[in-house]
C-alpha cells in the first residue's frame, strides 16, 4: 500500500507551476469544455466580494477560463449576496434551488445544490471565507481536469498557517487544518489507506468533473469533503485522483468547540461509510462555562445525505432540455 501511496504521489501531486495558463487556456479551447466556479458563502460579505473579483479579472475577463461564477447563499444576514453580485458573481439563495425539497443548513447541502444552478462541464468550488485569494487556486485545479482525460477529482493543497495573534509571531506557519491532523488523517490512513496521500483531504477547493459529481451522494454537512473523496475512490479509482499545489491558504479560523463538531460530522461520514447500515442518530455534547459551573451544550451530528443528482427528476430534466 505504501509503494501504490508513494507512486500515486509522483505521478499525480503536481504544482500550479507545472500548467501555465496560456497551456490550460489551450486544453480548453481544444477539448471545448465549460467551467463554473462555486463559491458556498455564509456571512462572508468580509472576503466574498474580493474573491469574485479577483477570479473575473483573471480568469473571465483577463483570460476566458471561467464560463461563470456562481455564488450560492447559504442564509447570510450580513451584506454577502450584495458584494458577491456587486464584484460580478451570479448569486444564487439556497432555498430558491429545487424548493421542493426543503433545504437544512450545512455547506454540503448548498454544494449539491450548486450542481442545478451551474452548468460547467468541469466545476470548481472555492471556499467564501480566504484572504490574500490569487487565482493560481482555481487555475491550478482546474488545469489536471482540462488537461488531463483521465483525472475526475483534483484537490488543492496548500500550507494552511494559523493566527494565533497580531503582530510578529502571531502565525504558527503549517498549524492550520487541525480537524485534518486529529480526525481526518487518522480515518483515512486506517481506513482508506490509498487515500493518505491527500494534503489537505478537508480543504475547501477542489475541482471535479460534473459527471463525477452528479454519481456521488452529498453528506449535508462538513464531512462533504471526506465523503466525496472515499466516493470517489471506490467510483472511479485512486489514478482518477490527483492534488495541485497552490501556495498558501489563508483564511478565517473556528474556535475549539466548532471544530469538535465539525470532527464530529467528519466522524460520522466515516463511520456510515464503513458500516453502510442503520445506526442511531448521534450527538455531541459540549462544555461552556457560565459563572462558576460548566453548563452542557448538545449539538445534533450532520447525518443527513443528498442523493446523487442524477436521481433528481430536476436535474434530469433541466439535462434534457
Amino acid at each position: 500500500m505504501l509503494e501504490e501511496v508513494e507512486r500515486w504521489l509522483t505521478d499525480r501531486s503536481w504544482s500550479v507551476a507545472d500548467r501555465p495558463l496560456h497551456r490550460v487556456l489551450a486544453a480548453k479551447r481544444a477539448t471545448g469544455q465549460t467551467v463554473s466556479v462555486v463559491l458556498p458563502a455564509l456571512n462572508e460579505e468580509a472576503t466574498v466580494g474580493e474573491i469574485v473579483s479577483v477570479i473575473r479579472r483573471d480568469l473571465v475577463v483577463g483570460a476566458p477560463l471561467v464560463d461563470e461564477v456562481v455564488v450560492v447563499d447559504s442564509g447570510s444576514t450580513d451584506r454577502t449576496a450584495e458584494r458577491a453580485a456587486a464584484a460580478g458573481a451570479t448569486v444564487v439563495h439556497r432555498d430558491a434551488i429545487l424548493p421542493r425539497i426543503p433545504a437544512v443548513p450545512g455547506k454540503g447541502e448548498v454544494l449539491w445544490r450548486s450542481l442545478l444552478v451551474t452548468s460547467g462541464d468541469i466545476v470548481c468550488f472555492v471556499d467564501a471565507d480566504l484572504r490574500d485569494f490569487s487565482s493560481d487556486f482555481v487555475t491550478g485545479i482546474v488545469g489536471p481536469l482540462l488537461t488531463e482525460p483521465d483525472v475526475h477529482l483534483v484537490k488543492a493543497m496548500y500550507d494552511r498557517p494559523l493566527t494565533v495573534s497580531d503582530g510578529p509571531g502571531g502565525t504558527a506557519a503549517g498549524q492550520g487544518g487541525r480537524v485534518t491532523e486529529l480526525m481526518a488523517r487518522p480515518l483515512l490512513n486506517m481506513h482508506w489507506p490509498r487515500l493518505a496521500g491527500f494534503v489537505q483531504p478537508l480543504g475547501g477547493e477542489y475541482a471535479a468533473r460534473r459527471t463525477l459529481l452528479e454519481q456521488l451522494p452529498f453528506p449535508v454537512g462538513y464531512g462533504v469533503e471526506l465523503g466525496m473523496l472515499v466516493d470517489a475512490l471506490h467510483l472511479v479509482g485512486l489514478d482518477a485522483l490527483a492534488q495541485v499545489d497552490v501556495g498558501v491558504r489563508r483564511h478565517r479560523h473556528q474556535d475549539g468547540q466548532a471544530l469538535g463538531r465539525m470532527a464530529a460530522a467528519i466522524y460520522r461520514t466515516a463511520q456510515l461509510r464503513l458500516a453502510r447500515g442503520h445506526l442511531i442518530r448521534p450527538s455531541l455534547t459540549q462544555f461552556e462555562r457560565s459563572g462558576d459551573a460548566f453548563e452542557p451544550r448538545t449539538y445534533s451530528v450532520d447525518t443527513e445525505e443528498r442523493p446523487p443528482m442524477t436521481e433528481i427528476a430536476e436535474y434530469q430534466a433541466r439535462r434534457v432540455a
